[in-house]
């Protein structure tokens, strides 16, 4: 199950198994809103992969709208919809309204980077906990860029071997990082322990990074069948 700490009370929140609206407070087109949009679309990915059923709510700018569709952010109904019977209200630092479970989420630092699309700003943004300040820079955005190929030239060879399921210690170790609060940068750490790990079979390790990838939206798969 996920819990959520409440932006409000610092008290931990159990999700239940029951409608949830998650509310998207991002009234500015910056990447810090950005980010408020990115996480908000995680959450409702891990509460898909929880079988709680989901409504993503917000109104953001066109511009900004633009920037989460490049990032690969589900579209979002609009705010006077309807439907929920709990209600997360992600929002940036001190910006939480509303009365449902506050997920605060801290700003992004440093010059903005026009530039900066698609996966690799993705990556860069999930790096450190949503509670995190994210210092974005043209650094992280090159860090964040290896990393995605690295990954996906690793899954392309995997997928060429006999599948293995993901072994369980592997999956109960990703969903007790996404259920512990939306701990992401735990995920990408399984992750990094599975590409390393000796006793992993290729075909494990591909199912679990796919398996990851739903919640992530990095697309690691992409490379599947490219030429070498």
């Amino acid at each position: 199950m996920l819990r959520i700490t409440d932006a409000r009370t610092g008290e931990p929140v159990d999700v239940r198994r029951a409608l949830t609206r998650v509310h998207v407070h991002a009234p500015s087109d910056d990447t810090t809103g950005l980010r408020v949009l990115l996480v908000a679309d995680v959450l409702a990915r891990a509460l898909d992969m929880g079988g709680v059923p989901v409504l993503l709510v917000a109104d953001p700018p066109a511009t900004l709208r633009a920037r989460a569709d490049d990032l690969g952010i589900r579209p979002t109904e609009a705010a006077g919809a309807g439907g929920g019977r709990q209600v997360l209200e992600v929002a940036g630092t001190g910006e939480t309204t509303g009365d449902g479970v506050g997920v605060e989420v801290a700003p992004v630092t440093g010059p903005e980077v026009p530039a900066a699309s698609g996966t690799a700003l993705r990556l860069a943004l999930l790096r450190l906990p949503r509670r995190s300040p994210v210092a974005l820079d043209a650094a992280a955005l090159a860090e964040a860029d290896a990393t995605l190929d690295a990954w996906r030239r690793a899954v392309a060879g995997w997928a060429t071997r006999p599948s293995r399921p993901i072994p369980e210690d592997v999956r109960q170790a990703l969903r007790t990082a996404w259920e512990d609060d939306l701990d992401v940068p735990a995920v990408l750490a399984v992750l990094r322990a599975v590409e390393r790990a000796d006793d992993v079979p290729d075909g494990a390790r591909f199912e679990t990074f796919a398996y990851a990838d739903r919640l992530l939206g990095l697309e690691l798969t992409r490379q599947i069948g490219a030429p070498a």
